[in-house]
């Protein structure tokens, strides 16, 4: 299974660790799907799309991750609670909020695995599916098959001409859909970096200088499972710089 995961916290380095470490996880695996740094945008967040579990830091500005709990369990789909927090103390109210657990700052690579491995078992057991079934997923017609392709494993999705090319780890398809109405569907999960691409944000390695033969000299980023880079619009560098920084768009 690949978990959808919400992180909210308000400080952006506690963020940038938090996505560091969700990028290790391997069982399961887990992907960033939203980002928020207050109570606010992470209701706004759920409010567009489903997630599988929240990491909620407890002390923020404004609505407290308590608080925010109690919200989040008024959903029709709520997603597993786990709290994060340098504050011990909580404890005993997060686990009466039904919390999956409770990981104090922080965080080690094996309790935050430990907590997902919590969350995968009460998905799977939600929603009466097998361990390696995702949810969100691309259909492609390639020569002649219907596929299945798993969002989580898409790198990135780029316009070319009337088509979009769709680029995961492994290999690359083409679609005849709109990169904008893409970027709607599936938004927070891909960034815009280009007029004519985006990119996953999970995916996001580096950004940096280059050259291009059309545009000249510029930056580009470079991406986790592929080789080639892809250029950044000027107009597009201040996101793609917060994003790889751990600030909220």
């Amino acid at each position: 299974m690949i978990l959808n995961v919400l992180l909210v916290d308000d400080e952006a380095l506690a963020r940038s660790r938090l996505r560091t470490l969700l990028g290790e996880c391997t069982s399961p695996r887990a992907i960033l799907g939203g980002e928020a740094a207050n109570a606010v945008q992470a209701v706004a967040l759920l409010q567009r799309h489903a997630f599988d579990a929240a990491l909620l830091d407890i002390n923020m500005p404004g609505t407290d991750g308590l608080a925010l709990a109690q919200t989040l369990r008024s959903l029709p789909q709520p997603p597993a609670l786990v709290f994060v927090t340098a504050h011990a103390e909580h404890a005993v109210t997060a686990f009466e909020l039904e919390a999956v657990d409770y990981l104090t700052k922080p965080v080690r690579l094996e309790r935050l695995q430990a907590a997902l491995q919590k969350v995968e078992r009460i998905v799977t057991a939600r929603e009466g599916v097998q361990p390696d079934f995702v949810k969100d997923f691309l259909i492609i017609q390639d020569r002649g098959r219907t596929e299945r392709v798993p969002l989580a494993e898409v790198v990135y999705l780029k316009a070319e001409l009337k088509y979009v090319t769709v680029r995961t780890a492994a290999r690359s398809y083409v679609i005849d859909d709109s990169l904008s109405e893409l970027e709607e569907r599936h938004a927070p999960r891909f960034l815009r970096i280009h007029r004519n691409a985006l990119v996953a944000r999970h995916a996001v390695r580096a950004l940096e200088k280059h050259f291009d033969p059309e545009e000249g000299e510029g930056w580009a980023v470079r991406l986790n499972g592929v080789d080639e880079v892809l250029a950044v619009s000027r107009r597009q560098l201040p996101a793609v710089r917060d994003t790889i920084a751990g600030a909220e768009d």
